[in-house]
């Protein structure tokens, strides 16, 4: 009998072990997940060192519920993060469609102004009409039909539901290089008038 006792200690040695291995193959795959770049990884601010990096413009709206059906129903923008007040959202992080850009909406307090003048939002995409189309289809009011503009990138005009003005655009290549407007080179050309 009394290497009864034995067996027992032995039998729970052998259950620390088991768990001590299952912990050590959990740690072990959960430090290769970790280090394993994920497909849909942004590049961190630290990545940029000391270059400054646009991070995301933030919105402020009347009403966030109404916002988020428009830029994320509507537009196709990714919900990344939310927060609620009394179950009402107050705040929505979205992520473009395509790309890394970012918006935010946040509500604005009470009596606060929210108009916008002289700042535009522009979201690129290379089949502009296509996807006008597709707003005006779903009875959304486009106030510019997309047109080739003087700098050559085809824009449409529009608002979103708290009247912030917005330019579905085209640019391509064009967008990183520097413009010169045709209605400029006209000028250019043209010899001054005669006194």
């Amino acid at each position: 009998m009394p290497k009864a006792p034995a067996k027992k200690k032995a039998s729970t040695k052998i259950a620390v072990r088991a768990k001590k291995s299952v912990r050590a193959k959990i740690k072990t795959k959960l430090n290769a997940r970790a280090s394993k770049p994920s497909k849909k990884s942004v590049a961190a601010p630290e990545a940029y060192g000391d270059k400054l990096t646009f991070n995301h413009a933030m919105i402020y709206v009347k009403d966030v519920e109404r916002s988020l059906a428009f830029y994320r129903d509507l537009l196709g923008f990714k919900l990344v993060d939310d927060y609620k007040f009394d179950g009402r959202p107050i705040y929505a992080r979205l992520r473009a469609p395509g790309g890394d850009g970012t918006i935010a909406l946040h509500m604005a307090g009470p009596g606060t102004p929210i108009a916008s003048e002289g700042v535009r939002m522009y979201f690129e995409i290379r089949e502009v009409d296509d996807f006008c189309r597709r707003l005006q289809a779903r009875g959304f009011f486009i106030n510019q039909m997309p047109r080739v503009t003087p700098w050559g990138w085809r824009h449409a005009y529009m608002n979103d539901p708290d009247g912030h003005e917005i330019s579905i655009y085209w640019a391509g290549e064009a967008r990183m290089q520097r413009t010169v407007m045709k209605a400029a080179k006209v000028v250019e050309k043209t010899p001054p008038a005669k006194n």
